[in-house]
């Protein structure tokens, strides 16, 4: 099943099917990566990586710490050059900084995050939550 699509000037929407995470972070990412280079055709290969990188993280999250995500939303703003990425499921638990150290492997995604958005947060979206991050583009 592939996830359906909607798009409008300066916002794109992913629908993941419920429940099914395999696959959603490749899938976000390429979505992700196509809608910046129809927003932002000569966007440098690091504002590529670094939107790539929040979607991929904020994806992981979701497929990790829920069933998976529900939606991947893209809004940019042109005339501000902020691009807001938001992703929401269906757990209600938000996303936290916690100590990691520096021999585990993983637990670092909201710190990348958190170091690459000028800024993010999180919000109860029916019996879930939406994380969402707010980047720069250059």
């Amino acid at each position: 099943m592939r996830p359906s699509t909607s798009a409008t000037c300066g916002h794109r929407r992913l629908d993941f099917p419920p429940g099914d995470p395999q696959g959603c972070v490749r899938r976000g990412t390429d979505f992700s990566r196509r809608a910046l280079a129809d927003w932002r055709p000569t966007a440098g290969a690091m504002t590529v990586d670094n939107v790539a990188l929040v979607a991929a993280e904020l994806l992981t999250n979701a497929a990790n710490h829920a069933s998976g995500p529900t939606t991947l939303d893209l809004h940019y703003g042109p005339d501000t050059g902020l691009l807001h990425i938001a992703v929401t499921d269906t757990h209600p638990d938000p996303p936290r900084l916690r100590t990691v150290r520096p021999e585990e492997p993983h637990g670092r995604g909201m710190h990348i995050i958190d170091h690459i958005a000028a800024a993010w947060g999180h919000r109860p979206n029916g019996t879930g939550k939406t994380v969402w991050a707010t980047l720069h583009l250059p």
